[in-house]
């Protein structure tokens, strides 16, 4: 029976919709035929390169969702620092930067390494395992839990707080009232661990980014205690979610084109331009969501002040204007400006981390598993459109070399 189409005014929903999660890329496709788009629920869903791109560098555009139409945030909380505006946001992220540095990211690698490793032997007597469950969910939660300064007996606490939190992502109106309220109760066992966690580190310091926060050696002072827990709480949670799905993303779409994966495995530095191909053609982060300070005209439509708009950073990186070839998975293409980190003053303090953690991880699962391939195509997949990945990603193979 063939399904009928969804009008245009009903396509983010449809996006929304779990059934749709395995594939959204066709509803993408269809919405970019309308670069702002009007949706039923008075959502403007922006859905190409140029104009995501130009949002995403625009004042009127704000990324506080307290001065949306509700004034506060969803969760009753102070938010982290990414849902902040000029000139609150710039005072956090440089507090922050000063303390997320590249010799602090790069004095991680070798631990990175041996957790890699560690992960894979654990499975060489298996011929199958769970990409999702058994590597790309402890690997970074391990990484920055230690980077954080998070002692490691307490990082099973994290997967159900962060599970919660991060379905927040998605807009309100996805979410039932019990999703939100279990959300709001993780928020605040969360805070409550990370404000003690916090208070031992000031009585004795560490050489952890934690320690550095706390200790406000930075010359604009140390962060507010409400900012502070808002921080941590999006550095433990971002730190590891999004990176946990780019993992998965890879891998997915590596077993999906064998020839890449075959040039991989000769090629071990072409781990690099992989993950940067992954952050166009397949990205964890597929939107989020902004509101608008005064009425912004653009594609020729005008965007009410106080209204509700998706940047739909997926489609705009299958943008036909702006990527040749962009349904094709292409790590070596000249022009990969993709907005997979995002674009802008919100440009993810976390990139660089993400990126050593992936490359080492595609490197090492490249060289050492021996024919890998799907066992089930497509996976089942987490709740969660705005923050995409498989919920299990199992992998069957012949051998795994030393």
């Amino acid at each position: 029976m063939t399904q009928a189409p969804v009008a245009p005014g009903h396509l983010f929903a449809q996006v929304l919709d779990p059934a749709s999660r395995s594939n959204p890329y066709p509803l993408y496709a269809r919405l970019r035929e309308t670069p702002v788009s009007l949706q039923a629920d008075g959502t403007y869903v922006i859905s190409t390169y140029r104009e995501i791109s130009l949002l995403l560098h625009d004042p009127r555009i704000s990324s506080d969702e307290r001065k949306g139409a509700h004034g506060a945030s969803r969760l009753g909380e102070e938010p982290p620092f990414i849902f902040t505006d000029p000139p609150e946001h710039t005072r956090l992220r440089r507090l922050i930067m000063h303390q997320f540095t590249p010799q602090r990211i790069a004095g991680m690698r070798e631990h990175i390494e041996h957790t890699i490793h560690a992960l894979l032997d654990a499975k060489k007597q298996q011929r199958q395992f769970d990409l999702v469950q058994d590597f790309a969910y402890p690997l970074p939660v391990t990484i920055i839990c230690r980077l954080l300064g998070v002692p490691p007996e307490d990082e099973p606490r994290f997967r159900g707080w962060s599970s919660d939190l991060v379905r927040t992502l998605d807009p309100k109106e996805s979410l039932s009232e019990a999703e939100m309220q279990q959300a709001v109760q993780s928020r605040t066992e969360l805070r409550a661990y990370l404000a003690e966690l916090s208070a031992t580190r000031r009585a004795h310091p560490q050489d952890d980014l934690l320690s550095g926060l706390v200790s406000g050696d930075d010359s604009d002072g140390r962060l507010p205690e409400s900012d502070l827990l808002a921080t941590m709480e999006l550095l433990l949670i971002a730190g590891h979610e999004t990176t946990v799905n780019l993992i998965a993303n890879s891998m997915l779409t590596l077993l999906r084109h064998p020839e890449v994966f075959a040039r991989l495995r000769h090629h071990p530095d072409l781990a690099i331009l992989t993950v940067e191909e992954v952050q166009r053609y397949d990205p964890p982060v597929q939107f989020r969501t902004r509101t608008t300070l005064a009425d912004v005209p653009i594609a020729g439509v005008t965007i009410p002040q106080g209204a509700s708009v998706v940047l739909l950073f997926a489609a705009g990186d299958r943008d036909p204007v702006r990527f040749v070839d962009p349904e094709r998975f292409w790590p070596e293409r000249d022009d990969n400006e993709h907005l997979g980190f995002g674009s802008g003053d919100h440009y993810c303090v976390g990139a660089p981390l993400a990126r050593l953690e992936v490359v080492t991880a595609l490197k090492a699962l490249a060289r050492r598993l021996e024919a890998p391939r799907l066992v089930t195509d497509p996976p089942p997949y987490r709740k969660n459109a705005a923050l995409r990945g498989p919920e299990h990603l199992l992998i069957a193979f012949a051998e795994l070399n030393n």
